[in-house]
């Protein structure tokens, strides 16, 4: 599995791009939201998501992590597959998906090519559920771990651990103990404790 492509952009346009990376050309799906934010220079750097067929290796690219990992979440919805999480991408901007997640804004979704009613609610439910969490802006923000305790949160969330509830266990452990702890450590006491 490619996490990204890294070299020199050969060609583009609305659909694809063709990024040259050591001597390979690699042959990227693209939405209209990353054609927008590719760089002019020749130099370009996709983050890839790979499909594989029976009679096909195809790949996604995106111009950041989060919009990569929109894709994803949006392909985990049964009955949304690469080609339609493109066409999403491509139809309203990351932000503006995200939002009418979190408020279950159906018409909205509705708009978008090849998402009927079924599929906008199912997507609703299905990505709300994963919101409500790991917390509303998971999908287009990328994860940053200032400190000990917003890592060991995070993997406690991971782990599949209520956000409110695993934040409880960590301040509870961090009133407790007076020494600096290591990730590891806080996560062990806060598991004890759940």
């Amino acid at each position: 599995m490619y996490a990204y492509i890294d070299g020199k952009l050969v060609f583009k346009c609305a659909t694809y791009v063709i990024i040259e990376a050591s001597g390979v050309g690699f042959h990227i799906n693209i939405s209209i939201n990353t054609y927008s934010k590719l760089p002019g220079g020749e130099h370009c750097k996709l983050f890839v998501w790979q499909h594989i067929k029976e009679d096909a290796h195809t790949l996604y690219g995106f111009i950041d992590e989060s919009e990569k990992r929109l894709f994803l979440h949006l392909i985990s919805v049964s009955g949304i597959g690469p080609g339609t999480g493109r066409m999403i991408l491509s139809s309203i901007t990351p932000d503006e998906i995200q939002q009418a997640i979190v408020k279950g804004d159906v018409p909205l979704i509705q708009r978008i090519k090849g998402i009927g009613p079924k599929s906008a609610q199912r997507m609703i439910l299905e990505l709300q559920d994963k919101l409500k969490k790991e917390g509303a802006d998971t999908l287009t923000s990328m994860p940053k771990y200032n400190t000990v305790k917003e890592e060991a949160l995070s993997a406690l969330i991971m782990l599949g651990f209520v956000k409110n509830v695993a934040e409880k266990a960590v301040d509870n452990v961090l009133k407790r103990e007076t020494d600096s702890l290591s990730v590891e450590q806080l996560i062990k006491l806060a598991l004890k404790s759940l």
